[in-house]
């Protein structure tokens, strides 16, 4: 079992939703993404994402592309990514680390030589936003082989037969895109979240975890009601863009406390 599943697994026994986090590695100092993390987790996170900045992030809104910028004007690689995890490894080895990203950096790393190295670091699993599941068996097959957890995305647009696709390619969890648009944006319409999960879970039997557009911890609890997670990024990006940097991880820890503190209440 891997550690996503084994963290799930935890929460249903305990009959908790899951908050998963996103940050963009190397945003907004290379400095700060380890302290992060632990700030985090140490605030109840139970996933974390961690982005790996890329030139063209083509599903974000501009608050992550600003992200990605910044991190990449800091010449923030992949190996930069994976050694950011490895370091997180030394004194946290039970929470998951899900890399999220684009399919290029990967395919320029080359495919094994990034699985092998993503399982060294301690990766948990990978989001790879254009890697389209029907064309993915092979990469998730070799995730897998590795204890690796592929996770695609599912939107409001997919169809019956992606929806297949992903339940026969993808382990540890799904995740539902909850608006027609990029991250940030928009405001989630509950009912239609609750009814789209229910198709969804007609295929797929893996944990659904909910993002974009969830910015509050009144939106998180609404949506924990329909899902087995809830994932937040874009409001966590604003909160390191409106604070002073010595003050980030605090800020950031505080408010996840906040959103923890609404799902559980």
């Amino acid at each position: 079992m891997s550690r996503i599943q084994s963290t799930f697994a935890a929460l249903a026994a305990t009959k908790k939703t899951a908050l998963i986090t996103f940050i963009t590695a190397g945003d907004p100092a290379p400095e700060l993404t380890v302290p992060l993390l632990h700030a985090l987790v140490a605030g109840g996170v139970d996933i974390l994402e961690l982005g790996v900045p890329f030139s063209d992030p083509m599903a974000e809104g501009p608050v992550i592309q600003r992200a990605c910028e910044r991190a990449l004007k800091f010449g923030i690689s992949t190996r930069d990514v994976l050694a950011y995890v490895h370091e997180f490894r030394k004194t946290n080895t039970s929470t998951p680390v899900v890399l999220m990203g684009y399919a290029n950096p990967i395919e320029r790393f080359g495919v094994d030589a990034f699985i092998a190295a993503a399982k060294e670091a301690g990766v948990d699993g990978t989001i790879v936003v254009d890697y389209p599941p029907e064309e993915c068996e092979e990469f998730a097959q070799k995730m897998q082989a590795q204890g690796l957890d592929p996770i695609f995305l599912l939107a409001p647009t997919s169809t019956e037969e992606r929806i297949e696709q992903v339940a026969k390619v993808s382990s540890g969890f799904s995740y539902y895109v909850s608006l027609k648009g990029v991250t940030g944006a928009g405001n989630i319409d509950i009912e239609e979240v609750a009814a789209r999960i229910a198709a969804i879970r007609k295929h797929v039997k893996l944990p659904i975890g909910v993002g974009f557009g969830i910015r509050d911890g009144a939106t998180a609890k609404a949506v924990s009601q329909v899902a087995d997670a809830v994932v937040i990024g874009s409001r966590i990006i604003q909160e390191l863009e409106n604070t002073p940097q010595e003050r980030a991880v605090e800020a950031v820890q505080a408010f996840v406390s906040g959103i923890r503190q609404a799902l559980d209440s």
